[in-house]
């Protein structure tokens, strides 16, 4: 049974462009996510799955330098180069990570897609019921379920967040939710806005040069210690780009009439 891991990343962020290569702590910031994502034991493979733009090539070659497989696809449809890349390599589970999440924690990871595999689940998250901080969300699905997705989602929320055609079916599609007894979801560790960054590479700054391998738990140690980090971006709210798909999707039925 292969498990691959596809990790999103592309350089034309709408909020923030270029931002996943940005130096975190002397190295691209989705270096350093790569470097984290490796130390899962659950993934069989790790693939870069980025747009055919232009920009991106930069992406493309970083690849290249730390040797790891790159797959170029439409830049709009997020479903199809996730999928066709998914393909590609002929996986039985499917790993979705984004590149704008340095402080991605492989434990978490691995314990996900243990959960994934023990009960025999179609999709599973642990973002259906949000407890760990943003930024440290893991999907899984079984390939079979991302190719249903890939031939019948329509919608434009579901062709740019690739997997919601599955979650939002629970009638259809069996769901596993891993969630932890401390609620950190208010937490706010991905890398969205300029206040993102800045607070991530204040914790690489302070953790890293002891321990490269640090985790979440040293994470939320540290910004228990030091409040002023966790407050440089607790003004942004999670899932808004998703929200603002959603909105095209008011418009898109509008436009079907």
């Amino acid at each position: 049974m292969k498990t691959i891991a596809i990790l999103q990343a592309r350089m034309s962020s709408s909020r923030f462009p270029g931002k996943v290569l940005l130096e975190l702590f002397g190295r691209p910031m989705l270096a350093r996510q790569i470097d984290r994502v490796r130390r899962a034991e659950m993934i069989d493979r790790l693939v870069i799955a980025t747009s055919n733009q232009a920009e991106d090539s930069a992406i493309e070659d970083l690849c290249r330098e730390i040797g790891l497989k790159c797959f170029r696809g439409s830049l709009d449809d997020v479903l199809d180069r996730f999928f066709q890349c998914a393909r590609s390599q002929d996986p039985d589970h499917v790993v979705r990570l984004t590149g704008d999440c340095p402080l991605a924690d492989p434990a978490i990871i691995d314990r996900v897609v243990r959960f994934h595999l023990g009960g025999d689940f179609d999709y599973t998250s642990n973002v259906l019921e949000p407890t760990w901080p943003d930024g440290l969300d893991v999907e899984v699905m079984k390939f079979r379920c991302l190719a249903d997705a890939h031939a019948e989602a329509e919608l434009p929320s579901e062709r740019e967040h690739a997997t919601s055609f599955i979650y939002k079916r629970p009638e259809r599609y069996r769901l596993g939710s891993v969630t932890q007894a401390e609620d950190q979801s208010s937490v706010r560790l991905t890398v969205d806005e300029p206040e993102d960054f800045q607070m991530v590479s204040e914790i690489y700054e302070t953790l890293y040069p002891r321990n490269p391998a640090f985790g979440l738990d040293d994470v939320m140690d540290l910004l228990t210690k030091t409040p002023e980090i966790l407050g440089l971006n607790n003004k942004f709210e999670r899932n808004e780009g998703l929200r603002r798909s959603e909105q095209n999707d008011k418009e898109y039925f509008v436009a079907d009439d």
